[in-house]
C-alpha cells in the first residue's frame, strides 16, 4: 500500500537513502551494528554439527561402535571407564539470500524505505558469514525470479554482492511478487545443507508456504519480514488515494471514518497473524524489521531468542546424560546397564 496525498507530512513517502559505495555501506554497518552486537552477545553462534574439531562439546561414556581415536585417555585413566571426547565440527557453510526487489519494497513512510532496510540486513548478514570463510549467494526476485549470484566468499565477492543488491530495480506495474517461484528456484540450486535467508515483506499470493516448508526441512531457514507502520494503521487525515505499488490500482478512501480505520487495522493484524502462524508451523524463525526502527534492536532480540532456543535442547541432552550416569551408578556394572 502506498499513500499518495499532500495533506500531512507524516504520511509522505520517506526520502530514499543517499547512495553509498559498497565499502562505505559495509563500514557503516560494521561500526553501527556488527560491533555493538558482538559486545552485547559475546561471540559467534556454535556449529550445528558434532564430530572432530577444536571446540569441546561434551564428554560421554564410550559405547560400542565409537571411534577409539576420540577416547579421552586422561579422563578414562582417572575414572576407570572409557570416555569419548566430542567436539564441534569446523566447516564452511553455504548461505543463500532470497532477496525481494519488488515494487512494494520501494516504499516507506518512516526513517527509510523498506528496500533500504533489506539492503542493510543482507549486507550485514553476508559480511558476518563471509568473515568466517562461509560462502554466500543470492537470488533476486520481483514478479519473477531475476538475477542469481552463485555462493562465493572473500572481500571481492562481498563487495560484488552488495553492489548488486544496491542496484535499484526498474519497476513496472506487471504482476504480484513471485515469492513462490523464488523459493522453488532456491530448492533447485541449494544442493547442500545451507542457511537460507528469505528477505521480503511477504506481501505475495498464497502458495509460498509449501516450498518454504520443504526448504525448512532441509536447510536452516530464517524469514526476514520488513514492514512499515502505515501498512498497519491509517492516520485520520481525510480523503486520500491508496495505490497498489505492484499493480498500480488506486482507491480513494475517507480516513476520517473510524470504522474504515478499524477495519484496515484488523485486516492488517489478521494478515500478520497468518504469516506468523505459517512460519511457526514450519519451525522457521522470523526477524521482523520496521522502517521506524534501526537494525540493532530487532537483531539483538532475534539473536538472543535464537540462542535460547539452541541452548534448550543442549540443556535437555545434558540432563538426560546426567540421568543416565546416575542410573548406571545405582545399578552397578556396565554389563547390567546394557541389559536394560
Amino acid at each position: 500500500m502506498q499513500i499518495r496525498d499532500r495533506q500531512v507530512e507524516q504520511v509522505l513517502p520517506a526520502v530514499p537513502r543517499v547512495a553509498e559505495t559498497p565499502a562505505a555501506l559495509l563500514r557503516r554497518l560494521r561500526w553501527t551494528v556488527l560491533r555493538p552486537l558482538a559486545t552485547m552477545l559475546g561471540g559467534d553462534e556454535r556449529s550445528l554439527l558434532l564430530g572432530p574439531g577444536m571446540e569441546l562439546d561434551e564428554l560421554r561414556l564410550y559405547t560400542p561402535g565409537d571411534d577409539v581415536r576420540h577416547i579421552d585417555w586422561n579422563l578414562t585413566a582417572r575414572t576407570g571407564q572409557p570416555f569419548i571426547r566430542q567436539a564441534r565440527v569446523e566447516r564452511a557453510l553455504d548461505a543463500w539470500i532470497a532477496f525481494d526487489v519488488s515494487a512494494s519494497l520501494h516504499w516507506g513512510t518512516a526513517r527509510c524505505l523498506k528496500r533500504d532496510l533489506t539492503v542493510d540486513l543482507a549486507a550485514l548478514a553476508s559480511m558476518a558469514l563471509m568473515r568466517h570463510g562461509n560462502r554466500v549467494g543470492a537470488l533476486l526476485f520481483a514478479e519473477r525470479p531475476l538475477g542469481m549470484l552463485p555462493p562465493a566468499s572473500g572481500r571481492a565477492a562481498l563487495l560484488r554482492l552488495v553492489e548488486r543488491l544496491q542496484i535499484p530495480p526498474s519497476h513496472t506495474y506487471a504482476a504480484p511478487t513471485a515469492l513462490t517461484a523464488a523459493l522453488q528456484r532456491i530448492e533447485l540450486i541449494a544442493r547442500r545443507r545451507a542457511i537460507v535467508l528469505v528477505i521480503s515483506d511477504f506481501l505475495a499470493p498464497d502458495g509460498w508456504q509449501t516450498p518454504l516448508g520443504r526448504l525448512a526441512r532441509r536447510h536452516d531457514v530464517i524469514a526476514v519480514r520488513v514492514v512499515d507502520p502505515r501498512e498497519h494503521e491509517l492516520p485520520d487525515i481525510g480523503i486520500i488515494t491508496l495505490q497498489d505499488p505492484e499493480s498500480g490500482a488506486q482507491l480513494v478512501v475517507d480516513t476520517s471514518s473510524r470504522v474504515l480505520r478499524e477495519r484496515f487495522a484488523a485486516a492488517a493484524r489478521l494478515q500478520d497473524t497468518r504469516i506468523r502462524e505459517e512460519l511457526g508451523r514450519h519451525g522457521i524463525g522470523e526477524l521482523l524489521l520496521r522502517t521506524d526502527e534501526t537494525l540493532l534492536p530487532p537483531l539483538t532480540r532475534f539473536l538472543q531468542a535464537r540462542r535460547r532456543q539452541r541452548s534448550a535442547p543442549n540443556a535437555q541432552h545434558a540432563s538426560a546424560r546426567a540421568s543416565a550416569r546416575t542410573l548406571q551408578t545405582r545399578i552397578g556394572t556396565r554389563g547390567e546397564t546394557d541389559d536394560l
